[in-house]
C-alpha cells in the first residue's frame, strides 16, 4: 500500500535540512506536542485552552517564564511535572535533543561535520555528543538536587504539607537552575522577600545555570589544584564578566532606587535592600523571578533601563539563559577599546581574538537589537490590547526585551494583550532562545542556498568605507 506522502519522503525532506533548519523544525514540533499535552484534562483545568497551552509551552521550552495562566492553580500535579520536564528540555537539552534526532534521521552523514557547518545554538564541542550529554546531566542533577534539598530543609519551611514542600522545592530548583522564572506561587517569591536563605539559594542556582556547563566542567576538572589562571580563556571571561555585571548592576540598582525613593525598597532595612538589589540583578539576567511586583510605580525609569540592559546582555554561552551572552558583550567591549586605542587587532587577556568572532558578536548584537525594536514597533503601532489602556513605550520595550532575552519579567502587559500581541511575544521568545543568527542562517540557506555555494568560490576586490 502506497501513501501519497510516505514516511520515506518525509525522511528525505529532513535529510536536506541544515542544522539550523532542523533545530527550528524540531523546536516547533516539541512546542506543538507540549501544547496538546498541557491543554488536555490530564494536565490542566478548563481555563487552559489551546492558546493558553501554546503560550505556556513556548515559554517553557524557551525557558522564559512569561505566562498567561496561574501555574500553581490552573495546572494540576501532572501538568506541573510535565512543565518541569519541558523546562529541562528547553534549558538543557533542546540542542542536544535536536542533535540526536538528526543523527537518527540523517543516518550515514557526518554529524560532526554538519554541526561544524551549522554553528548551532551553543556550539557543542568536538569532544563528542555522548560526553556532552553526560557532563550536562551530571552538572544539572547535582546542582538542582542540592538546591532542592536546601529549600526543603531550611527554605520553604512555612509549607506544612511535606509532599507539597518537597515538590515545590524540586520544581523551583529546576526552574531557577534553568533560568526559567516559573513559580508555583501566584506572586512569585514575594512571600520570601526578606528570607536570606531562600534568596541566596535562588541566586546560587540562577548563577550556576547562567554560567554554563562548560565553565562548571572546567572548574571541576581543575578541582585538585584550582587556580583562576589555569582555567580556559572562555571560563575566565565568563566568570569575570558575570561577577562584574552582578556587582555593578546591584550597586546601580541600589543607588538609583534609594535616591529616587521608589516603592521597591519600602519597609526594607539596609541589608534587605542590598539583598533585594542582588536578587533582582541576578534574576534580570534571564531568570525572571521577582520578590516585588515590577511596574512603573514600583521601579524608577532609570532602574527599569538598568534592568533592560542586564536582560539584553543575558547569561553566558552554553548556559541555560538567553540574551546576547556575556562573551558577545565582552568581545564588543574589547573591539571598542581596540578602536579607541587605534589598534588593528582585538586583544583580550593577551590573546588575539579572530575577526570571525568579532563579526559574529556584531551580527548577534545588531540583529538582536533590530529584532527587539521590530517587536516593540508592532506592539506600539497595532491594536494589540484587549482593553483600551494606555501603555508607555518604556513598558512595551521592557516586555519585548524580557521576551526576546527569555527573562520572563512581566510588567503587566502580557495578560492584557490580545492573541496577536501575545503571538509577537511567542515569536520573540522562540527566536531569542534559538538565537537570531541561527534563525537568519536557516532562512538564508532556505532562500539562497545556491547563492551561498557560489559566493564561496568568488573573491571580491577590497574597498574603503569611511565611518
Amino acid at each position: 500500500m502506497k501513501f501519497p506522502f510516505s514516511v520515506y519522503k518525509l525522511k528525505d525532506a529532513y535529510k536536506k535540512l541544515s542544522v539550523p533548519q532542523f533545530t527550528i523544525v524540531t523546536g516547533l514540533f516539541i512546542i506543538c506536542l507540549g501544547t496538546l499535552i498541557l491543554s488536555s484534562p490530564l494536565c490542566s483545568s478548563s481555563k487552559v485552552g489551546l492558546w493558553e497551552a501554546f503560550f505556556t509551552s513556548t515559554s517553557a521550552i524557551t525557558v522564559t517564564g512569561l505566562t498567561i495562566i496561574d501555574i500553581g492553580v490552573d495546572l494540576n500535579f501532572f501538568g506541573q511535572v510535565f512543565l518541569a520536564f519541558m523546562l529541562l528540555s528547553g534549558g538543557l537539552g533542546l540542542m542536544a535533543i535536536t542533535t540526536f534526532l538528526q543523527g537518527f534521521v540523517v543516518k550515514g552523514t557526518k554529524l560532526r561535520t554538519r554541526l561544524d557547518k551549522g554553528k548551532t545554538l551553543d556550539e557543542f564541542g568536538v569532544g563528542g555528543i555522548g560526553r556532552t550529554f553526560q557532563s550536562i546531566a551530571i552538572t544539572a542533577i547535582s546542582i538542582i538536587s542540592l538546591g532542592a534539598i536546601v529549600l526543603y530543609s531550611f527554605g520553604f519551611v512555612d509549607i506544612q504539607n511535606n509532599w507539597e514542600r518537597l515538590w515545590s522545592s524540586i520544581f523551583h530548583s529546576i526552574s531557577a537552575y534553568n533560568n526559567a522564572g516559573f513559580s508555583l506561587m501566584s506572586n512569585s517569591l514575594q512571600n520570601y522577600r526578606t528570607n536570606y536563605l531562600v534568596n541566596s539559594v535562588f541566586v546560587f542556582l540562577i548563577v550556576m545555570g547562567g554560567l554554563g556547563w562548560r565553565v562548571i566542567d572546567d572548574i571541576w576538572s581543575h578541582k585538585k589544584n584550582l587556580s583562576y589562571k589555569k582555567l580556559s580563556l572562555h571560563s575566565r571571561l565568563v566568570i569575570r564578566t558575570s561577577l562584574s555585571l552582578i556587582l555593578f548592576g546591584s550597586l546601580g540598582f541600589f543607588i538609583t532606587e534609594s535616591l529616587l525613593n521608589s516603592q521597591f525598597f519600602n519597609d526594607l532595612n539596609l541589608f534587605e535592600r542590598l539583598m533585594s538589589s542582588i536578587f533582582e540583578t541576578v534574576s534580570a539576567r534571564t531568570a525572571g523571578f521577582t520578590n516585588f511586583p515590577i511596574s512603573l510605580n514600583s521601579i524608577s525609569d532609570t532602574g527599569l533601563l538598568l534592568l533592560m540592559t542586564l536582560m539584553f546582555i543575558g547569561a553566558s554561552t552554553g548556559g541555560t539563559g538567553g540574551g546576547i551572552k556575556t562573551t558577545t558583550f565582552i568581545a564588543l567591549m574589547a573591539a571598542t577599546r581596540s578602536t579607541l586605542r587605534g589598534q588593528k587587532d582585538v586583544i583580550i587577556s593577551n590573546r588575539l581574538i579572530s575577526d570571525k568572532v568579532i563579526l559574529k558578536a556584531v551580527g548577534i548584537t545588531v540583529g538582536s537589537l533590530l529584532f527587539v525594536l521590530l517587536m516593540a514597533m508592532l506592539l506600539s503601532t497595532t491594536n494589540t490590547f484587549v482593553k483600551k489602556e494606555s501603555f508607555t513605550f518604556l513598558e512595551i520595550l521592557f516586555t519585548c526585551i524580557s521576551a526576546f532575552a527569555t527573562v520572563g519579567f512581566d510588567i503587566g502587559l502580557t495578560v492584557k494583550l490580545n492573541h496577536f500581541g501575545q503571538f509577537i511575544l511567542i515569536v520573540g521568545m522562540f527566536v531569542g532562545r534559538l538565537g537570531i543568527l541561527l534563525l537568519l542562517s536557516a532562512l538564508w540557506q532556505a532562500l539562497y542556498k545556491s547563492r551561498i555555494d557560489r559566493q564561496k568560490r568568488i573573491g571580491y576586490p577590497r574597498a574603503d568605507l569611511y565611518v
